[in-house]
């Protein structure tokens, strides 16, 4: 028997052995499983490893390097910036900073990328990642739930804030009105807003009207701890951080006066940024795990840490807002991040500190302390892709 007719006699030997309908083609190669850094480590790759020009990223990184921001190093600058503090800050912050995940790898870092600054309004958007974890677990039901139904402390209690649902405040359409830790949602007197400071206007019906407001969002957290029944750092660090393997370097500093009563113990309510000091302290490297999991759909390593479901309504726009979601910056217009694709989204932070996530290219790029919009960096990288 030649080699050809031995080759084909096992073949069709092989083939009657096959299940009726079943085929000799060959399946189809599976996708290489997402690779997830375990706590302590990160795997690095050589960009032209993973098919990057290295000349080009390397320019990327130089022109992030040379577009630090002029806020004062040693926050000297805040009072004004922002009004009368509530809560502490470091006496100096890093110079910029940043990291480059592409394909799960780091494949850039600059500057001091392990010093633990204050990331301003990012917290906003790992509270909607606390209230997607709330949401997992049966603490709160359908968003479009009014806050009132579960909270009772006097914060709901008028005809005008019992209207106000979770996803409002999500997307910052709630026009709560009150105060809350000595500020007033109506951001009105410059001693206490600084440049902030607006003027006076008509309150809107909530879920009519967005506005960027962090006594509001500092009411939602509030809330969220409310309805967990637990500090809200907490929760964030046992079901998110702990997962993703984050470092134990963070922390989220509530203000001096911001301690309420939670089961006849002193619990702190954490705001949703630093503009009145406190707020998430945090190094890139946490930073990048964090704008990891949201690239991986709120998945790690085969954990759901935030609900598929969840993460698709927190990336898409709300009616009424900037090209906004549940507290993460959209770019469904092309205007929020300029050049980069229209499902990129940011975690955006004065100062400014931000993590960009780029889905079409596998990319989180986490630049801080820098001057001008982060897509331009962002988009600097993605053209370092072959």
């Amino acid at each position: 028997m030649t080699l050809i007719t031995r080759r084909t006699a096992l073949a069709l030997g092989f083939a009657l052995m096959l299940p009726a309908g079943a085929s000799l083609a060959a399946e189809p190669a599976k996708p290489a499983a997402s690779y997830f850094p375990p706590a302590g480590e990160w795997a690095r790759k050589a960009p032209a490893e993973l098919g990057m020009d290295p000349a080009a990223l390397a320019a990327a990184v130089q022109y992030a390097q040379s577009h630090e921001t002029e806020r004062a190093l040693d926050f000297s600058d805040q009072e004004k910036t922002f009004g009368k503090p509530l809560g502490s800050l470091p006496t100096r912050r890093a110079h910029t900073n940043g990291v480059v995940i592409y394909k799960g790898y780091v494949v850039a870092e600059f500057g001091d990328t392990a010093f633990v600054d204050p990331t301003y309004s990012v917290a906003k958007s790992m509270l909607a990642t606390v209230a997607g974890v709330a949401q997992r677990d049966g603490r709160i039901g359908a968003l479009d739930e009014p806050v009132a139904k579960r909270v009772n402390d006097g914060g709901y209690a008028s005809a005008r804030n019992a209207q106000v649902t979770w996803k409002q405040h999500l997307q910052q359409e709630t026009e709560w009105e009150g105060s809350l830790f000595g500020k007033n949602a109506d951001f009105i007197d410059k001693a206490e807003f600084g440049a902030g400071e607006r003027k006076p206007r008509t309150l809107q019906a909530p879920g009519s009207f967005y506005e960027y407001n962090d006594v509001r969002i500092n009411r939602f957290a509030l809330s969220l701890l409310r309805v967990l029944d637990k500090p809200v750092p907490e929760v964030f660090q046992e079901q998110v951080m702990d997962v993703i393997g984050a470092s134990n370097t963070w922390k989220w500093v509530p203000y001096h006066n911001s301690y309420v009563e939670l089961n006849g113990k002193q619990a702190p309510s954490v705001s949703g940024g630093t503009r009145w000091g406190g707020g998430m302290w945090i190094n890139s490297w946490d930073m990048a795990r964090f704008g990891y999991l949201w690239l991986r759909g709120g998945q790690w390593n085969g954990r759901t840490v935030v609900p598929a479901a969840y993460v698709k309504e927190a990336l898409t726009p709300s009616a009424h807002g900037p090209d906004y979601g549940y507290l993460w910056w959209l770019n469904t217009k092309g205007k929020n991040l300029p050049g980069l694709p229209a499902n990129a989204f940011a975690a955006l932070g004065a100062g400014s500190n931000t993590i960009v996530v780029s889905p079409d290219h596998d990319l989180v790029v986490v630049w801080r302390w820098h001057a001008g919009n982060p897509a331009e960096f962002a988009k600097r990288v993605v053209a370092a892709i072959r």
